[in-house]
């Protein structure tokens, strides 16, 4: 029976040539002879056990089947998936109509049904042969209606796992369904007709999991994934030509001249030299050419360099230097320190203690500071090239993707008594573009390459753009046009009233002509005689101008960075005209207007404010008007009434995070901490001052030490933060055995999750807040609560099942989880720190304003906040008045822009407000929904009314610039 299940689980990946299609009846066993037949000696040693019980979970067995049984029922068809037996898949080919005879296939299954045995009588020419069909759609007929536009959208045995089968389910017993409406369109589409070039759509190598056999190559190379080459070019060999003529003559410039050059090649139409417009046409074509093919042969330099960068690839027992364009997918690679990643990999171990490293990833999303990523425990121990040599496994990836911070997968090993399926996530991945930072090595299995990985799919199309400026040349070419066609018909018309009186004229010897023929040479005539209305060295002059401005840009020292050495780059000529025309700056605070390092300033716990200063104003009295020094906080620690949860406040601090310590000496305490999030850093490092520092991390525990006391917290979950749920979530089961819950976020999401009988101290932290925020710092809410056994383990299932599939939606499923268990929260209080402003900021944000340019600020923080940061860094200034919209719902947001838009509008008829002193504040739940279609065209009438825009409590996702 293993044996059968391995046989039929190898046949869906790799079928020989010969391999008969199913069409009833249960599939034949196997025997390992026939094994050894579909792969190479090297492959079919290695034995793949059937697909792991969470396997089965993801892609749906249905519930009436045995767990111990794949297979569907005798009396059903059999043609769908040959290792699942489940009623989502499709047949293996188009052929489906073998005859039901109950003999036709039995003489194949009787003989043994090897792999390379004889078809069936009569029908094996009809098959069609799979491993083609992969790779090329199908012989020579499928290749025509590919060309033709006639192909499948995609093949069916590739749907993803999760999809069913078109048309609705089938009846059993019948296989038929509602097949009429899944039937595939074979009319032929002009949409569709390609002439055989370029690239089809959606395939069996990017639908369904892509399946990866580790330190399996021939296994790997059937599937026929893209090779490791990038290519950046704008131009290839066939369409350098078309592509360049077609770019000059999208001009109307220039189809003028050619027009006329033409006209001039005409005996008896042009009055000037035949070569008089196709010499400085050509003068002119030939420079913007020249300037496009400098721009490619850049391009392409840079993309051979990279090519042909070498990295190092586990070749048997050890890594052998290899180039990047021959690497490829399933192959474990070694990265060492600095160098970039050769395409998207896997993380398996690394050279720092529980897999860890440390990744910059400047190049794809401009962010300087390191991020981490850690293996799984199951893979950090392969830390020796033998040791790698022998991992075996399939790693069930998703399909490519442009999503950067976003992976699922999941991994499956070989365990005790059977396998084991790991989940992986983005913690995982390394991307190609980022590099390696702060770490000796790593080793990592390639799972995209080339146009496949994150990076080109996220990369948009190099296309032909225009200036403002060349589409306002094209304009006035057009009027010019239609001048020289006015004067040129006039001209004709006074030249044949002069034909017409020729008896008058008789010594000019006009000859004898037909009257209409005459009239529209003439006007051929002159058009080219005033042809030079339009002046064909404008447009000459326009292209050296570009070249030299772009040759400016470069050897600009007012924007060359010293520190780093790093001089402007100019990567197109065509538009550096625009910059003078920019009127909007759309800019995020933290990290560009701020410096993005983060210091921890205050804190309100329980009610009680603690402050590094306390303001002259405040001090002991009431418990909502407390103002105690942070001093205070450690005696309190130990005394007070309220130190359990200040205990349970600092213990987020300093183990409810994804920083990373790594020791600078042989001294326990000598430790630097890696934080991918300032703010984490800012509080792991305020935790150090009260007592509490973040020792280790392991895969399953947190160490911190307490005043001396080493406490290790058994880390049972973590639901991590991202820009919806804008909170974090880890649980613990802690030294005391109770099992509890610590959660930090953004206020507006902490509190709405509290008791329902309410929190005694969050009015009280609520003040707090709006101080914080007056005073531009950033804060956070902290919270816990103590989770009943029983219910751990309910929520732990779910959690569990969830985290192991591959379905496309891991992300959204994960926060529905996470919403389980985090609620009923108890407050502990509030953080506040501070992220000071980058130098030169002010002042460039005035020079921008007095160009007339309006900028745009988003932000995470609270309205106190962002208000605060607009006025020290000059966006707003205190004789502004500020429009604020702040609503709940849709209907709410669409009036209050109507009153304020109308308020604005009849101030500026009277004269009682300067346009130059109007400031929009909104938050990101209103701006949504002005975005939306039916209120875009309002909101745009509002802000384009204000001077500056800031945006608090903001998600990435949102996309302003929609709106131009």
């Amino acid at each position: 029976m293993v044996s059968d299940r391995v046989g039929r689980q190898s046949l869906l990946l790799d079928l020989d040539d010969a391999q008969p299609t199913y069409s009833s009846g249960r599939p034949p066993p196997l025997s390992d002879d026939d094994l050894m037949r579909e792969y190479e000696d090297d492959c079919a040693e290695r034995t793949y056990a059937r697909p792991s019980v969470s396997y089965d979970d993801f892609v749906g067995r249905p519930p009436s089947m045995h767990p111990e049984s794949p297979h569907p029922q005798s009396g059903r068809r059999g043609t769908y998936s040959q290792v699942s037996g489940l009623d989502n898949f499709q047949p293996y080919s188009d052929i489906d109509d073998f005859p039901d005879d109950g003999q036709s296939m039995h003489g194949y299954y009787s003989s043994g049904g090897t792999v390379g045995d004889r078809l069936p009588s009569g029908d094996g020419g009809r098959l069609r042969n799979r491993s083609r069909v992969m790779g090329m759609s199908g012989g020579l007929m499928s290749r025509a209606k590919s060309i033709l536009g006639m192909a499948p959208e995609y093949l069916e045995i590739d749907l993803p796992l999760t999809e069913a089968r078109v048309g609705g389910s089938s009846q059993p017993g019948t296989g038929t369904g509602d097949w009429s409406k899944g039937q595939r369109d074979t009319r032929f589409s002009w949409e569709k007709f390609k002439f055989g070039f370029g690239r089809g759509k959606a395939g069996p190598s990017n639908l369904g999991p892509r399946i990866i056999y580790l330190n399996n190559s021939p296994a790997n190379s059937t599937n026929k994934y893209v090779n490791n080459h990038i290519s950046t070019a704008k131009y290839s060999p066939m369409t350098l030509v078309p592509k360049l003529l077609s770019e000059q003559f999208s001009k109307y410039a220039n189809i003028f001249f050619l027009f006329t050059g033409a006209l001039q090649q005409i005996p008896g139409v042009s009055p000037s030299n035949r070569y008089g417009t196709f010499i400085p046409l050509m003068f002119v074509l030939l420079a913007s050419i020249v300037r496009e093919l400098i721009e490619e042969f850049k391009r392409r330099a840079s993309d051979k360099s990279l090519n042909n960068s070498t990295t190092k690839v586990l070749k048997g027992s050890s890594f052998l230097s290899t180039k990047w364009i021959d690497v490829t997918v399933g192959d474990i690679v070694m990265v060492e320190s600095d160098e970039p990643f050769p395409a998207d990999l896997v993380l398996l171990a690394s050279s720092e203690p529980e897999g860890l490293c440390f990744v910059e990833t400047a190049n794809l999303d401009g962010e300087t500071n390191h991020k981490i990523k850690q293996a799984i425990p199951d893979t950090a121990v392969f830390v020796s090239p033998y040791d790698l040599s022998g991992l075996g496994g399939r790693l069930c990836s998703e399909q490519p993707n442009s999503s950067l911070y976003t992976y699922e997968a999941t991994l499956t090993m070989a365990a005790e008594g059977g396998e084991k399926t790991i989940p992986l996530a983005s913690d995982q991945l390394l991307l190609r573009g980022a590099t390696l930072r702060s770490t000796t090595w790593i080793y990592g299995v390639v799972v995209f390459t080339g146009h496949d990985t994150k990076l080109m799919k996220s990369a948009t199309t190099i296309s032909t753009k225009r200036s403002t400026v060349d589409r306002l040349v094209d304009k006035q070419v057009l009027v010019f046009v239609g001048i020289l066609i006015g004067i040129s018909f006039i001209s004709s018309i006074g030249a044949y009233r002069t034909n017409t009186a020729s008896s008058k004229f008789q010594y000019l010897f006009y000859p004898n002509s037909h009257a209409a023929k005459q009239f529209f040479s003439d006007i051929l005539t002159y058009w080219v005689l005033y042809s030079n209305l339009v002046p064909v060295s404008l447009f000459f002059t326009l292209e050296f101008i570009k070249s030299c401005q772009a040759s400016f840009i470069n050897d600009d020292l007012d924007i060359y960075h010293d520190k780093t050495d790093t001089p402007a780059a100019c990567q197109t000529s065509s538009l550096v005209e625009e910059l003078g025309r920019v009127e909007y700056i759309f800019s995020d605070k933290t990290g560009t207007l701020t410096c993005n390092k983060m210091e921890f300033r205050e804190c309100s716990i329980a009610g009680v404010r603690y402050t590094d200063e306390i303001p002259e104003d405040r001090g002991q009295g009431d418990v909502d008007a407390e103002v105690q020094n942070l001093n205070q906080l450690r005696e309190n620690l130990k005394v007070h009434s309220t130190k359990d949860m200040i205990h349970h406040f600092l213990l987020i601090w300093a183990a409810c995070h994804t920083v990373i310590p790594k020791r600078k000496s042989e001294e326990p305490s000598d430790i630097k901490y890696h934080a991918i999030s300032p703010d984490e850093g800012a509080l792991v490092e305020g935790a150090v001052q009260f007592g509490y520092q973040f020792m280790a991390r392991r895969p399953r525990s947190v160490t911190v030490n307490i005043n001396g006391r080493d406490d290790e917290y058994e880390l049972l979950a973590i639901c991590e933060f991202n820009s919806t749920r804008k909170r974090m979530s880890t649980i613990f089961r802690c030294p005391d055995g109770k099992i509890r819950l610590y959660c930090k976020g953004a206020d507006t999401v902490i509190l709405e999750r509290l008791a329902a009988p309410g929190n005694s101290i969050a009015e009280i932290t609520l003040q707090h807040l709006d101080e914080y925020a007056l005073h531009g710092l950033r804060t956070l809410c902290l919270a816990m609560r103590e989770i009943p056994e029983q219910e751990y383990e309910q929520w732990s299932h779910i959690f569990e099942k969830t985290n192991t599939t591959v379905s496309g939606n891991r992300a959204e499923e994960l926060d529905k989880v996470a919403e389980l268990i985090e609620h009923d929260l108890c407050l502990l209080g509030a953080t506040a720190i501070e992220d000071r402003l980058q130098d030169g900021v002010p002042e460039t944000i005035r020079v921008l304003q007095r160009a007339k340019i309006k900028i745009w600020m988003l932000t995470g923080d609270r309205q106190e906040t962002a208000i605060n940061i607009g006025l020290s860094s000059g966006l707003i200034d205190e004789d502004m008045t500020l429009v604020i919209v702040n609503e709940e719902s849709l209907e709410a947001t669409r009036d209050n822009i109507m009153k304020k838009l109308h308020a604005i509008r009849s101030q500026q008829q009277a004269h009682d407000i300067d346009l130059e002193e109007l400031g929009l504040v909104i938050d990101g739940r209103s701006l949504t929904y002005a975005l939306k279609k039916e209120m875009e065209v309002l909101f745009l009438d509002l802000v384009v009314l204000c001077k500056t825009v800031i945006c608090w409590q903001a998600d990435p996702p949102i996309s302003i610039p929609g709106i131009f």
